[in-house]
């Protein structure tokens, strides 16, 4: 019958027969075209490419079947402290899941760090070489990328500070030996600020009667990788009468092992691990330093200073996390676009759902030439050529390339778990935290430690907070320490970089005509910057415009000197064409500002507005 309903026949509730395939993990390198050009390009020896393309390949591999199961495995097994044993003996035991145990012996195997300093082509293949696994390393790695970044750190301190005491220790610390292989801890943290050493630090060293040799006494609020085997600290030294000096002049810096001969902890009692939002897979800790034994390291009073040899290097680190997690996202993104079907079709067949990705991509591969630009200017520093000015752009952009992929990636990677959908949403796919650990900031901002040394702050600092721990104003921070590269220079490196870009632009287009309009759309940028800085003064309201204009005409001459390059595919060409076609006007970035003459009385009444005060 027409009119009559039919009739299904009753079944018992399924779960269905559909389940969605996961996005799979490619290759990090041998996916990645980007990197594979970006390094055939700056390591135009043969042999030492050929060696470095196989070694990245190979490492590519056994992050997918090995590394990147261990991170998980670290995900999963957070490190627990066990302060006393069952008869009630303090111990203060960090316990560590296995996976991360054997990350350690991954980072020796693979030589994480010993690629920095002992490549047989030479600190810039090194160090190119040396990033480029780290890069890989890092959002496989669960978190053990941050001890690595301090071990690093440590590293280059030692080695600057050309200490012969401690020649053992940097072996160590560069050992490409899983049983000698060491990593550092680096404590600078205490109770009353962050990046605020000079006001901040309050432990005390007490001289002991061996030359050089001192008893730490303090309290470490934020230390990570607390089961490091050393770290570099800062203390005050007491004087016969127990007295200290207050301020970054009375710092000095201490080398320490965390546990004697014996295995037992070297005076330091581990009061807790810190519950943090993301990097959970990393031990960091509250540590009561009661009669530490440590070694002096650098001239009394001259902490500050010594410490802040590594901050270059870790500032890397953290641009080469940042990137890597857009890297990681996008990768995953682009290969779940190819899997997920929506109304008949893969999403990848959707325009609009690809020109997302194609911003994804395009945010990832502008930091990712913006990090190995910096990460050449530093092996090229370490190496000696072209030594004033690179020393010159690696101060310039560091803070510079620091600042803009941290910015970037949080978003970026936020998109990217959007475009996954609401899978990217459940932990259990492993994706939500890629994002949590993205929050992430691990290092004080070198202006900090830089204006400490004079016990004197930037104009203004005093009163609107630029003294703040490192993550609640990175961004803040890190573009008043351009303004200061700046002004240290007397302007000279601002007329070293736009020299240099000018060139390269030049250069770019006498190698390939067709980039002509690109590189002048940019030209055009760096021209109208420089006319602005001559006008007027840059002062602290407009840093951070002038931090964020000089790294996007910085990236869009890099996207065009790839572009141009005798390996490059025509995506790098669309790149460079995009980033140019996108690029906010520097006119009308500052002539805003000109133009809104918004006092700081008004910007200070427009937030606190309603604000109660302090109880």
């Amino acid at each position: 019958m027409s009119n009559q309903m039919r009739k299904i026949p009753f079944r018992h509730p399924e779960i269905g027969t559909f389940f969605q395939a996961q996005p799979k993990l490619e290759n990090p390198y041998l996916g990645d075209g980007l990197l594979q050009r970006l390094l055939r390009r700056l390591v135009p020896d043969d042999e030492a490419y050929n060696e470095m393309h196989h070694d990245l390949a190979k490492f590519g591999e056994r992050i997918c079947k090995e590394i990147d199961p261990l991170g998980e495995e670290c995900e999963k097994s957070p490190p627990q402290l066990v302060q006393y044993d069952p008869w009630g003996n303090r111990i203060d035991d960090i316990v560590t899941c296995g996976a991360w145990k054997r990350m350690k012996d991954i980072s020796a195997e693979e030589k994480l760090i010993a690629l920095g300093y002992k490549s047989a082509h030479g600190p810039m293949v090194g160090r190119l070489h040396q990033f480029a696994k780290l890069f890989m390393f890092s959002p496989a790695s669960g978190l053990y990328s941050c001890p690595l970044a301090m071990t690093d750190g440590a590293a280059k301190s030692i080695k600057v500070l050309n200490c012969d005491s401690l020649k053992y220790a940097y072996d160590n610390l560069t050992s490409a030996d899983p049983s000698q292989f060491w990593t550092s801890g680096q404590w600078m943290t205490e109770r009353r600020g962050g990046s605020d050493v000079g006001t901040g630090t309050e432990t005390v060293a007490i001289p002991t009667d061996e030359e050089g040799k001192f008893r730490l006494h303090g309290y470490k609020w934020f230390s990570s990788a607390t089961d490091s085997d050393m770290a570099l600290t800062l203390a005050r030294i007491a004087d016969s009468d127990g007295v200290v000096k207050p301020g970054s002049s009375g710092l000095s810096m201490f080398f320490l092992k965390t546990r004697k001969p014996n295995g037992t902890l070297n005076n330091i009692q581990v009061m807790k691990l810190k519950n943090k939002l993301g990097t959970r897979q990393l031990p960091t800790g509250e540590l009561l330093l009661d009669g530490a034994e440590a070694e002096l390291v650098s001239s009394q009073g001259r902490g500050v200073a010594s410490i802040s040899q590594m901050l270059t290097i870790t500032r890397i680190h953290n641009g080469a996390a940042s990137t890597a997690y857009m890297r990681r996202i996008t990768s995953l993104a682009r290969d779940y676009s190819k899997r997920r079907v929506c109304f008949g079709v893969p999403i990848s067949k959707y325009p609009l759902h690809v020109d997302t990705l194609a911003t994804l991509e395009l945010n990832t591969r502008a930091c990712t030439s913006l990090l190995f630009e910096v990460v050449r200017l530093l092996g090229s520093t370490e190496e000696g050529s072209h030594e004033v000015e690179d020393q010159l752009l690696l101060r310039l952009l560091s803070p510079i390339m620091k600042l803009y992929t941290g910015k970037l990636c949080v978003p970026t990677v936020s998109e990217g778990i959007e475009c996954i959908g609401g899978q990217g949403y459940i932990e259990d796919t492993g994706i939500p935290k890629i994002l949590r650990d993205a929050q992430a900031s691990r290092f004080p901002s070198r202006i900090l430690l830089e204006s400490l040394k004079s016990n004197k702050l930037m104009e203004n600092d005093r009163n609107r907070g630029a003294v703040t721990p490192i993550w609640e104003g990175t961004t803040n921070i890190l573009s008043l320490d351009v303004l200061r590269a700046i002004g240290k220079s007397k302007g000279d490196v601002l007329k070293v970089w736009e020299n240099s870009l000018s060139r390269r632009l030049t250069n770019s287009v006498t190698s390939k005509p067709e980039l002509a309009r690109v590189a002048g759309t940019i030209s055009s940028e760096l021209t109208q910057l420089s006319t602005v800085l001559q006008q007027q003064m840059v002062h602290e309201r407009s840093a951070r415009l002038l931090a964020f204009s000089l790294a996007e005409i910085t990236i869009g001459m890099l996207l065009t000197e790839q572009a141009a390059g005798a390996t490059a595919s025509k995506s790098d060409i669309i790149a460079a064409t995009r980033w140019a076609s996108q690029i906010p006007s520097i006119r009308e970035r500052f002539g805003a500002l000109e133009h809104e003459k918004i006092a700081e009385e008004a910007s200070s009444e427009l937030v606190f507005d309603c604000y109660s005060g302090l109880e």
